[in-house]
């Protein structure tokens, strides 16, 4: 009988789970490290474009906005998030992958000074990309970021 091949586990990834949190835990989440978060419609119902939802983002997508607060030291606006209006497909803002904040001096010259430039987008929107693969777009009104 021939020995299965062996496996060099110190190369193997962990595969984790995508794990969802409410609105009101992103919130909470957000609150603690300093973070802002509005709503145009004064909602937070996920169901409607023109509040500005939370529920069920990905607790690494908030990790990583919490993360680019600590990096920049700017203050962050959360303006987007699972709420309907936005594009389809697998990363997407329904899926808890993206977050849109506000344009501010300070988070506009921390992205374009710390990240690659990385073309531009369909719509016109500069790409940056950082080391870890957040990809950032810049909208004419918001940053819209990518967190995989």
């Amino acid at each position: 009988m021939v020995d299965p091949p062996k496996v060099d586990l110190k190369r193997v990834k962990t595969r984790q789970a995508a794990v969802r949190i409410s609105h009101s835990t992103a919130v909470g989440r957000l609150k603690s490290a300093g973070l802002r978060w509005k709503s145009t419609g004064g909602c937070a119902n996920r169901r409607l474009r023109y509040c500005t939802s939370l529920d069920s983002v990905r607790t690494a997508t908030i990790a990583k906005i919490i993360e680019l607060k600590r990096d920049s030291g700017c203050k962050i606006m959360v303006t987007g998030g699972t709420e309907a209006g936005h594009m389809p497909g697998r990363y997407s803002h329904e899926h808890g992958y993206k977050l849109d904040i506000s344009l501010s001096p300070c988070v506009d010259r921390h992205i374009a000074t710390s990240h690659a430039r990385v073309g531009t987008r369909s719509d016109g929107s500069p790409l940056y990309r950082s080391s870890d693969g957040t990809v950032f777009a810049k909208e004419s009104d918001h940053w819209d970021i990518l967190f995989r």
